[in-house]
């Protein structure tokens, strides 16, 4: 259904690509000189920026599952469901499923950018960019099960504002911008303790250098346990509503 929706309406996409777009342009210009300061790893902002902006869009990807869900619970849509022997894992799926399709428009047009545009470099070779694939859609995978289980439980339209803000507080709060080092007091403990800062620097290795296992599973882990936490959530609400 999400599919179908953005298909007939295809300006449901553009903000969606054209968001990290504009963050990569507009950081790496800001950010040009910045990246003198030890920590950063490289002589161009591009590099750095890229995997933020990638998972930007990623995130926003994600939350547009929390939108279609939402739709469906106030046009009325959820109670047909909630009516026919469908197993929650098949409801919840085909939005998972959504989200990662959406997740490949904002990454591909950022990476495209990135290299075609702004002279960005991929030291880490083909493994690089399959990382930075498996970050992003593991990212809109955590970010639509956070989506989904505030719709689930506020059931209106309105509760995306809440999702967004906590979408911003969780990409903003990391390495997104500035290396660790360069961050000072508690947003130095926020961005050291956000599981988000781990899955950056997975994803922006490849952009930095060589891609190691030390940098790559922490990650993971972060990206399954989210996947894990919020997606018991979203099926205890989805229960809630459909019984």
């Amino acid at each position: 259904r999400g599919i179908v929706r953005m298909r007939r309406l295809p300006t449901i996409a553009i903000p969606m690509v054209a968001m990290p777009i504009f963050f990569l342009v507009a950081f790496s210009g800001s950010f040009a000189a910045a990246v003198q300061i030890e920590g950063y790893g490289t002589d161009k902002a591009v590099n750095w920026m890229c995997a933020w902006a990638v998972l930007q869009g990623a995130a926003f990807s994600g939350v547009g599952a929390g939108g279609a869900a939402a739709t469906d619970l106030e046009n009325g849509f959820f109670d047909r469901i909630r009516l026919s022997p469908v197993h929650p894992f098949t409801v919840l799926a085909g939005l998972l499923g959504y989200s990662l399709a959406r997740s490949l428009l904002p990454v591909t047009a950022v990476l495209i950018v990135a290299f075609a545009l702004l002279d960005a470099d991929m030291p880490g070779g083909v493994l690089g960019v399959v990382l930075v694939y498996v970050s992003a859609m593991g990212v809109s995978m955590v970010l639509s099960l956070l989506a989904l289980s505030v719709v689930f439980t506020l059931k209106t339209v309105e509760s995306l504002g809440l999702v967004q803000i906590l979408t911003f507080s969780l990409m903003f709060l990391s390495i997104g911008q500035a290396p660790l080092v360069a961050i000072e007091g508690w947003l130095h403990t926020a961005a050291r303790i956000n599981p988000i800062t781990r899955v950056i620097r997975m994803c922006r290795q490849g952009f930095l250098g060589d891609v190691t296992w030390g940098t790559t599973w922490p990650g993971l882990v972060a990206l399954v346990g989210l996947i894990l936490v919020f997606g018991t959530l979203t099926l205890w609400r989805y229960r809630k509503i459909t019984t």
